[in-house]
């Protein structure tokens, strides 16, 4: 991921309901609303410094705050409330030899203060990087490069959960944000293997998953779930197939093909696949598919089920993306973020009919107050 200087975008996050999306930034934090597209506040550098990582709580004044790049402005205890484990606190060097810190501050907005550590109402200290923060109503998640930390939040915060995991450099975790379900998932130790936690009925204390889904062969790259908790999607680094999972039963549901050679999950083709679940009939598949039964290999290949729409953004800039709302039943969109700064609108049809509908530069777009 490219960073230009002083602006440079250091890592992008929907909100809970994909309604909001922050932007951690070398100049601070920028807060946005999707649709439509607007800030909707900031965090300069003078108040928080280089920023690495940035999570929002709904549309709610708690930020979950993880200093990073050139000039990290919390890089020693601030004071406030220690939480976990309550360690020395250093400056890391993460897996891009980009300093990152190895502590989670509490953002809370609404508090009044002139001078921003007045603001910083929680602490959450650790030895070694922070690589992701899930929160949800109830609880917050912290993700290290091979331990999982789950804590109550925001009020008395307690350690409830504590999981090891395989090497997991891109902090690769999901959190449920229903309030039916309270699911995490992550990697596994086995290679492949995803690990599903139901933190409602898992006892306080537990060290392990009790569900593994054995989802692919290679290192898992990216894990989603949907925001009942009722399905998980993954890839492996390969890159190639896009695997779904029923949460409650652990079955496959569908396999879905991105293409044939290998890519990295996150755009660094520049292209946005598309698929239906509901009906996937309306996905393509291979025209092999009609000839009839075929070997074990190509069998795989042909039962694969292709996008039914693309679309493309800038070559190797990674991006996050998310369904925007509805203008009709018959006409859906997605939102595509990228990290040099652009937002992109493309509207598709279920015959797979795709055209963009709306394009900015995120970046361009300033609000004169503060957050």
């Amino acid at each position: 991921m490219t960073q230009q200087p002083l602006r440079g975008v250091t890592s992008l996050c929907f909100n809970q309901d994909q309604s909001c999306f922050c932007c951690a930034m070398e100049t601070g934090v920028r807060i946005y609303n999707v649709e439509p597209l607007m800030e909707k506040g900031h965090l300069d550098h003078e108040q928080v410094g280089s920023m690495g990582l940035v999570e929002m709580l709904h549309r709610s004044n708690l930020l979950a705050l993880v200093g990073g790049g050139s000039s990290p402005k919390f890089s020693e205890i601030s004071g406030v409330g220690l939480v976990s484990p309550g360690l020395p606190l250093t400056l890391n060097l993460g897996p891009d030899n980009e300093p990152t810190c190895p502590a989670v501050l509490i953002w809370d907005d609404a508090r009044e203060g002139k001078d921003s550590k007045d603001k910083l109402v929680l602490e959450f200290t650790f030895t070694k990087p922070v690589l992701a923060v899930r929160m949800r109503h109830d609880k917050i998640v912290i993700v290290l490069r091979n331990r999982i930390y789950v804590y109550s939040f925001p009020d008395n915060p307690r350690k409830l959960f504590e999981f090891d995991t395989r090497d997991n450099p891109k902090g690769l975790c999901d959190l449920c944000p229903s309030l039916e379900k309270q699911l995490l998932v992550f990697p596994g130790h086995k290679c492949g293997s995803l690990q599903l936690v139901d933190l409602a009925s898992t006892k306080p204390g537990t060290s392990s998953a009790p569900f593994t889904i054995n989802a692919h062969q290679s290192d898992v790259a990216c894990v989603s779930l949907n925001q009942p908790g009722t399905v998980v999607a993954s890839a492996s680094q390969k890159g190639t197939l896009i695997r779904l999972f029923d949460t409650q039963s652990k079955e496959k549901l569908v396999e879905l093909r991105r293409g044939t050679d290998p890519a990295t999950l996150y755009c660094d083709k520049g292209t946005v696949h598309i698929f239906a679940l509901k009906d996937t009939r309306l996905n393509r598949r291979s025209a092999l598919a009609r000839v009839g039964k075929v070997g074990p290999m190509i069998g795989q290949y042909v039962d694969s089920q292709w996008s039914l729409a693309s679309f493309t953004v800038p070559a190797e800039s990674a991006c996050i993306c998310a369904f925007g709302r509805n203008t009709s039943k018959s006409v859906n969109s997605v939102i595509a973020i990228c990290v040099d700064g652009t937002f992109h609108k493309y509207v598709f049809t279920p015959d797979g009919n795709c055209n963009r509908e709306a394009f900015d530069v995120y970046l361009d777009i300033c609000d004169d107050d503060d957050f």
